[in-house]
């Protein structure tokens, strides 16, 4: 996806004078929770709630990345998506396990949850650190980020994932059939943009219209772990909505 972006990605020193521009941006959260939902799972609207509430808080960057797994079951969610399946599996494989199930939340890369038992959820989150600055601006149609050098971290992968903040989706079949559930943070795209090194940091600048397309409205920088391809900690996170 975004093959024109990719491009666009420029490495360069940049000096960040201006001001965000219209929209929200976060920098420097507690955590980062990603839950794995889909709308045929009876479970899943409990914690597709709890996400809605907790991406609310200020020092906390929440996506759903919706599966394609229980598609079979009578509904194909209307967001799911292959990808999304994938990254999780690949979360099992670098935690040793062959099972994947729904909701689950993952917090910072490195621990999953159960996404509806809030009281395990807020204990996950009360534990976690996100331990490098990552900065975020909009100006003059660019999104411009700057990823501050820090000893002691391992080289990272970074990563461009790309959301819509709400939808509303009228369940038809399956086990969810008759509700009508709103949805919030849902992942649209997920891109590799480069590496951030301990020693020099990193600067990027995406041209927003690219970034934010498909109906996206939000997109968030991770900085995250990687060992032999899969998924670890996530260190860093900045994430802009329009």
């Amino acid at each position: 996806m975004f093959p024109r972006l990719l491009a666009a990605v420029v490495a360069l020193a940049i000096v960040f004078t201006s001001p965000a521009g219209a929209g929200e941006v976060r920098q420097n959260p507690k955590a980062v929770l990603e839950l794995f939902t889909s709308q045929g799972c009876s479970s899943c609207p409990a914690a597709d709630a709890v996400l809605a509430e907790l991406g609310k808080k200020s020092d906390i960057i929440a996506l759903a990345y919706h599966v394609d797994y229980w598609d079979y079951i009578g509904w194909p969610d209307t967001f799911g998506d292959k990808a999304n399946s994938d990254h999780q599996r690949a979360y099992a494989q670098r935690w040793g396990s062959s099972r994947i199930f729904t909701p689950q939340l993952v917090v910072n890369g490195a621990e999953g949850v159960v996404g509806s038992r809030r009281q395990e959820v807020d204990i996950a989150i009360q534990n976690s650190e996100l331990v490098l600055p990552v900065e975020f601006r909009s100006h003059g149609g660019m999104l411009r980020i700057s990823i501050a050098p820090k000893a002691g971290l391992n080289e990272s992968v970074v990563w461009l994932v790309t959301f819509v903040d709400r939808a509303e989706v009228a369940i038809e079949r399956g086990e969810n059939e008759g509700k009508k559930i709103v949805y919030t943070q849902i992942v649209t795209g997920r891109q590799l943009l480069g590496m951030w090194e301990p020693a020099t940091g990193a600067r990027l600048k995406l041209p927003l219209a690219e970034v934010l397309r498909e109906g996206s409205n939000g997109a968030v920088i991770l900085v995250q772990e990687e060992r032999n391809g899969l998924p670890g900690r996530i260190i860093g996170a900045a994430s802009f909505l329009r």
